[in-house]
């Protein structure tokens, strides 16, 4: 029997993608919703409400005096990184009032994203001290706002006290490829981390 005109080659198998969950976080205004944005390869789920004077007195707007919006619960994005890897980002709400939510986000998560503005820094240190406390790896990104001062990220990461372990990376939100820089730098800080910690001790 001829078996010239059959294929003997097997087909590949799909490759089963691993997923992982990074959060995006920072304080209000530092533009948390739009880097969910620039990068989801699906529409992003949003939840975001019209600021109303009833808030004013809770919500500080020094800074982003014309943001008129604000996300109450959550942004939902996904980005596949590589054909085996797809990343599943959960923005957190930036106000003091919605902080009860982050515990219920932060659950399975592998790493974070901090995003910060240098003109308000001080809004960082709250999602800082918070990864820090629960051991969640994170990198910290500058958004580098239009029209606002530029600052060496060793004077960044000084003014935010950070260890010198945690990746301190330059992005522009809005742009797709900056943001993917950054979501990459903290999959690989995380991991290097993980890997850190399974290594047997010596003596």
């Amino acid at each position: 029997m001829a078996f010239g005109r059959f294929s003997t080659g097997r087909k590949k198998r799909p490759v089963e993608p691993v997923t992982l969950k990074i959060l995006v976080a920072g304080g209000f205004g530092v533009g948390k919703t739009t880097l969910v944005g620039a990068v989801s390869e699906i529409r992003p789920l949003r939840t975001e409400e019209t600021l109303t004077e009833a808030g004013r007195p809770v919500d500080d707007l020094h800074g982003v005096e014309t943001k008129s919006t604000t996300t109450v619960a959550m942004d939902f994005g996904r980005i596949t990184v590589r054909e085996d890897l797809v990343l599943y980002l959960f923005g957190t709400p930036g106000q003091d009032r919605f902080w009860f939510l982050w515990d219920e986000l932060a659950q399975g998560a592998l790493g974070a994203v901090v995003l910060c503005d240098t003109r308000r820094l001080e809004d960082s240190f709250a999602a800082i001290d918070y990864f820090e406390r629960r051991g969640i790896p994170f990198a910290v990104a500058v958004n580098c706002f239009e029209g606002t001062a530029r600052f060496p990220a060793e004077t960044v990461r000084a003014a935010l006290d950070l260890d010198p372990e945690v990746p301190l990376i330059m992005c522009d939100a809005r742009e797709r490829e900056s943001v993917k820089a950054v979501l990459v730098a903290v999959v690989e800080h995380a991991l290097t981390r993980a890997a850190r910690t399974r290594e047997p001790v010596t003596t």
